[in-house]
């Protein structure tokens, strides 16, 4: 990066009501997080997708959205489950195509305990890789016609590099990877990963998305940045070694810090 980033952030429709000259003011990257629900993903959801278009007119950020994840993973071996999370991820890339989304967050299938477990099961690591593959295989076609990057978050993952493995098995541009700074600290403070900067030098030019949110190594608190004690110069000095200009996305529990939060990484220099 040769000058500050752009951060921008993770918003229901009605927070984009709220935020919206904040997040036009400069080309901002927007995720939305208004269709995760598989009651919407089941319904009609054409309404909402016409609201984001006239909320959205004027934005000159990349736009995505935060993919389902309530009650499955992406890597589970029964495949009727996997019958149903690749129709949620083709519903949702459904929504991505109508509203003009390049980007689709989903989680990692990794846990606390795959790390410890891997190796102790023989063949585990190659079967957790084959089951994605068959929950993805379709949405990662979907994908690719659209133009979208499925970018796979770390939830529990103790180890920064095994996601990035699992992204490069697909060698497609339609799967990339996701840091979210809040879950890197808690495996760091509770489960003895490496520190947050760590996962972003283990992603390299693989990174496309980060979830910006502050924590204290305990829980997964999305606080405004500034209120919990991630080492944000850190973490902006493993980005800045990137050529692969990752959506830097403030997502935070209360939305009406949004500003505050960017305004804290303006003051420290790091990002506008």
């Amino acid at each position: 990066m040769t000058s500050l980033p752009i951060v921008g952030a993770a918003m229901t429709l009605d927070d984009v009501e709220i935020h919206r000259n904040w997040l036009l003011e400069k080309p901002r990257d927007l995720e939305l997080q208004s269709f995760v629900e598989a009651e919407i993903l089941s319904g009609d959801w054409a309404p909402l997708a016409e609201r984001a278009r006239k909320l959205l007119d004027g934005h000159e950020g990349r736009l995505g959205i935060h993919g389902p994840f309530w009650g499955f993973v992406i890597a589970s071996q029964d495949p009727d489950v996997r019958a149903v999370v690749t129709k949620r991820l083709l519903q949702a890339l459904d929504v991505c195509a109508n509203i003009g989304a390049t980007q689709m967050v989903i989680h990692s299938p990794y846990t606390s305990w795959s790390y410890n477990n891997l190796d102790n099961n023989k063949g585990e690591r190659e079967k957790i890789i084959e089951y994605t593959h068959l929950t993805l295989k379709e949405a990662v076609k979907r994908a690719e016609d659209i133009g979208l990057t499925m970018v796979i978050e770390n939830i529990e993952d103790k180890d920064p590099h095994i996601r990035v493995g699992l992204a490069d098995s697909f060698n497609s541009p339609a799967v990339a990877v996701s840091i979210d700074t809040g879950h890197a600290y808690y495996a760091h403070g509770y489960t003895g990963a490496p520190p947050v900067d760590y996962y972003v030098h283990a992603a390299g030019n693989r990174l496309q998305h980060v979830h910006l949110q502050d924590a204290d190594g305990y829980a997964d608190r999305h606080w405004s940045l500034g209120e919990g004690s991630i080492h944000w110069r850190a973490v902006f000095a493993a980005l800045g070694k990137l050529n692969s200009n990752p959506r830097l996305i403030i997502e935070i529990k209360d939305k009406s810090k949004i500003p505050a939060s960017a305004a804290y990484l303006a003051s420290l220099g790091l990002a506008e």
